[in-house]
């Protein structure tokens, strides 16, 4: 093993210890903190999200605070600032796959995901940002690991985020409701 190569393997080691470690973190923090974060409106939701986004491992269900704050806040300013701090913390997994994906690599479903990213980044990264699913970190991964350029993967990760965090605000503050959706298709 060449040098180069031992310090490639041990900054891959790093960052997946790191990502570990850091959502780890973020999960362990007692809700009543983020429930302080809340007082700062807007930006309280953005630093929320990008906390529970970074988490590779432990998911933490941001979308049900979204959908409690959308009683207090305007959903579309709602869904920006929650679908902004998602679309960075979802670069953990992007840097995770950037310097190397080795705990996910030999899974069938990130093999899938890797084809899918492969075939059509864009709308693959869109879509399973859009749809609440375990697979955006591995989407995320196998992005970073493709090479995808950061900033298409931000961008898309980011439209995704934001429409599926302005429906869920929609719903929470009552302005997506069957009877809704039933007047638009019945008239």
């Amino acid at each position: 093993m060449t040098d180069s190569s031992g310090r490639t393997r041990l900054l891959r080691i790093l960052t997946i210890v790191l990502v570990v470690v850091l959502s780890l973190a973020i999960f362990a923090i007692p809700r009543e903190r983020l429930e302080q974060l809340e007082a700062f409106g807007y930006l309280g939701i953005f630093i929320i999200c990008l906390l529970a986004y970074a988490t590779v491992i432990l998911p933490v269900p941001a979308g049900v605070l979204v959908f409690a704050m959308s009683a207090q806040f305007s959903p579309i300013g709602l869904a920006l600032a929650a679908g902004s701090g998602a679309a960075l913390g979802e670069l953990s997994g992007y840097i995770t796959g950037y310097t190397g994906q080795a705990f996910a690599e030999k899974t069938k479903v990130y093999k899938r995901v890797t084809t899918w990213v492969q075939r059509n980044g864009p709308l693959t990264i869109l879509l399973l940002a859009f749809f609440p699913n375990p697979l955006f970190d591995l989407t995320g991964i196998a992005a970073g690991a493709l090479r995808v350029p950061m900033r298409v993967f931000l961008f898309w990760c980011w439209l995704g985020e934001t429409m599926k965090m302005l429906v869920i605000a929609f719903a929470g503050a009552g302005l997506l409701t069957v009877s809704w959706i039933k007047d638009i298709f019945v008239r």
